[in-house]
């Protein structure tokens, strides 16, 4: 099976999607009880457990077009938003080695992508 332009869309807005849900539990954790009540008065947990279920939808969908070891690297990429977002949010410092990290995610993820054109 060839994967479509368009399995690689839903897997990044899926990536996007579980990388709000990271930050969104970041935000609930400050308050994160296992009181079950108290757990679903917690609106930042909720809400990051709703997008990764709609990220897990997507990746569902994704899957069906196109082959799991090209999508999944592309996965990798959620490593990207959360260090952006991380430093837009909560002001994380982004160090030499973070950057190299995500260079070597960005490079990986292309020549899985490429790979899977020329196979």
């Amino acid at each position: 099976m060839s994967t479509s332009t368009k399995a690689i869309i839903l897997i990044v807005i899926c990536t996007a999607l579980t990388s709000l849900a990271q930050i969104l539990f970041k935000f609930g954790s400050v308050k994160f009880s296992f009181n079950p009540l108290l757990l679903i008065q917690n609106y930042f947990v909720v809400f990051g457990f709703l997008c990764y279920a709609f990220g897990a939808l997507l990746f569902i969908l994704a899957l069906k077009r196109g082959d799991l070891s090209t999508l999944y690297p592309f996965f990798a990429t959620s490593y990207i938003w959360v260090m952006i977002l991380s430093f837009l949010i909560f002001g994380e410092i982004i160090t030499s080695f973070k950057v190299m990290g995500i260079l070597l995610i960005i490079l990986g993820v292309s020549f899985i992508g490429v790979g899977g054109k020329n196979a």
